[in-house]
């Protein structure tokens, strides 16, 4: 399994987990879990995902993500947890 760390940040708005959810579906890209809050209006989401399923590449990935973001005002970024883990071990 090939996991990452899906991080979503912007002004709160109708649709946010719709469109990142679908987006992801359409690259075959599996959401083990997902936590969201809204602090003072300002949407944070936090999804863990398999990548084991899609054919496209990390940076095809990351790209899309980025640009679905910019179309709905969010700022969507994606880290291999592997790295991400490897950065906070202490």
């Amino acid at each position: 399994m090939q996991k990452a760390l899906v991080s979503v940040t912007g002004q709160d708005k109708v649709g946010i987990i719709a469109k990142v959810s679908t987006a992801l579906c359409e690259q075959n890209i599996n959401i083990l879990d997902i936590s969201q809050t809204i602090l003072s209006g300002c949407f944070t989401m936090l999804m863990v995902v398999d990548l084991q399923g899609t054919q496209e590449s990390f940076q095809q990935i990351a790209d899309r993500l980025a640009e679905l973001g910019g179309n709905i005002g969010v700022m969507i970024s994606i880290q291999r947890m592997d790295l991400f883990a490897a950065m906070h071990r202490v």
